[in-house]
């Protein structure tokens, strides 16, 4: 790094540094906000998107490359607009005190929790849905009572100025702030001593951002990703669950977090399923490289990744089938696209059978038992969605209870999304912590307890010295009533 490099780096690193000071100091001043603040914030983040939905859609199409209009339109504006309201209209309820103990307070003992906010939170965003992934969080943040600080993605640079610019016109620095640079801020960023730190992208990065947090102890939420499995029930409509996997598997070109990447199919239907997706596929898309509603891939890097998994399966012995137009030849470097690829006869050989594909591409597994699909589930890590295509039977009820992911949808992309109130969140390798709903509302909260006491004796007191001969007869008779309580529970087993 050259000398003017490194003081452009340096000059990032201070400035993100005075802005956080700012905030905290701002936060401490002012206390924390009414229900009306927390809304208006709230409000002025929305209007923010919608007053300038055309210049984030083209923003976000010119990072892509090729990215439709109708489908950011979409993923990106309207599929958080349901989140954001269900999230407005709850603030005040959120914000309530608990009270506790409500029989002692006549006799003069007082128990509360109090949702607090934390301070000032930071947010990483990512760029496969650069505008959605931070304005949700940066809404439960303000929800809660916070200041925020956005990292928008390095990935997605158009969509990232463009925030940048529009934030100031909605809000003081002290309020919002956004960020932008590459992946030295990145780093940067993610060493702040921040009060609540939320990061949504890989696990690789993932674990790299916790690392930089832990110097400060500041608290992760990690959205990350997964190779998110598909079961096939034997009594499945088949044409329903090829239609519908094979056009989840495309949305965003299949670069979502939650699309599917491998989905069991029953030994005997396997080539019936793959004829139907091969055949939804083609009438998808009678056209690819000039076809302005195929998204490419986001950059040459994951175009080379996606197409590196591919020729590595086909390498070691996998059946690929890439369903390309008549006359067009793919992958398409120029534009960055890949061809609806499906693969079979996939082994552990293989990267594609370990690493999240992130791209149009299913691999398809066939299974004899759903107990043989539920053990090669468990035996990777944890996805963040699992999916199930059949009625709600007991082996889809089997199927959730033995196995573990961010949460399971059945019969369609992406359902465990649908409602505004549900968590969303991963577990293990694809996250810790959630948001959406009153879940983002805790996870940008510290649950305070408030205890007071007008009582004329202590309770408390009673532990120090000296111990008389009172104290030591009703502790062992207190202990005999617990041990005789917890035996007599244990023999009803």
């Amino acid at each position: 790094m050259n000398t003017s490099m490194q003081s452009a780096a340096v000059d990032t690193r201070e400035r993100m540094s005075a802005v956080l000071e700012r905030q905290r100091r701002a936060f401490i001043a002012d206390g924390p906000p009414s229900a009306d603040v927390r809304r208006n914030r709230i409000d002025r983040l929305l209007a923010l998107v919608l007053d300038n939905t055309d210049a984030f859609v083209d923003a976000m199409g010119a990072d892509f490359g090729t990215r439709p209009r109708a489908g950011t339109l979409f993923t990106e504006i309207l599929g958080m607009i349901s989140v954001i309201e269900h999230t407005r209209s709850h603030v005040r309820q959120w914000m309530r005190t608990t009270l506790l103990m409500r029989a002692a307070r006549l006799f003069g003992l007082r128990a509360e929790v109090q949702p607090s906010p934390l301070g000032v939170v930071g947010i990483i965003g990512p760029w496969n849905f650069p505008l959605n992934l931070v304005v949700l969080p940066a809404t439960a943040a303000f929800a809660a009572g916070n200041r925020v600080m956005i990292k928008m993605s390095e990935v997605t640079p158009r969509t990232a100025d463009l925030m940048a610019a529009l934030a100031p016109n909605y809000f003081d620095e002290t309020e919002l702030a956004v960020i932008t640079g590459g992946v030295a801020v990145a780093a940067d960023f993610s060493a702040l001593p921040f009060d609540h730190l939320f990061f949504t992208g890989s696990p690789s990065v993932g674990a790299r951002v916790q690392r930089a947090a832990a110097d400060h102890l500041v608290p992760v939420t990690l959205e990350l990703g997964g190779k998110n499995p598909v079961v096939v029930s034997r009594d499945a409509d088949l044409t329903r669950a090829a239609t519908r996997i094979a056009q989840g598997r495309m949305i965003n070109g299949g670069q979502v977090c939650v699309c599917p990447d491998y989905v069991f199919v029953p030994d005997e239907r396997v080539d019936a399923f793959v004829g139907i997706a091969r055949n939804v596929l083609e009438d998808m898309f009678p056209s690819i490289v000039d076809n302005d509603d195929y998204c490419s891939s986001v950059n040459e890097a994951n175009f080379d990744r996606v197409v590196g998994l591919i020729d590595d399966a086909r390498a070691n012995g996998a059946t690929v089938e890439s369903v390309v137009p008549r006359g067009e030849v793919l992958p398409d470097r120029g534009s960055r696209k890949v061809a609806p690829t499906i693969v079979r006869d996939v082994d552990d050989r293989m990267r594609i059978a370990n690493e999240e594909i992130f791209g149009p591409v299913l691999v398809v597994r066939p299974y004899s038992q759903v107990a043989d699909a539920i053990d090669y589930i468990n035996q990777r890590p944890a996805p963040l969605v699992a999916y199930w295509y059949g009625p709600d039977s007991d082996d889809f009820r089997r199927f959730v209870r033995n196995t573990r992911s961010g949460g399971v949808a059945r019969n369609d992309f992406a359902a465990q999304m649908i409602p505004s109130a549900a968590p969303f969140g991963g577990v293990g390798r694809s996250g810790m912590g959630a948001y959406h709903g009153k879940a983002g509302f805790d996870t940008f909260s510290h649950y305070r307890t408030v205890v007071g006491t007008d009582l004329p004796f202590t309770i408390t007191g009673r532990a120090a010295p000296p111990f008389g001969g009172s104290m030591q007869a009703g502790s062992r008779v207190a202990l005999r009533m617990a041990r005789n309580r917890t035996r007599r529970r244990l023999r009803r087993l």
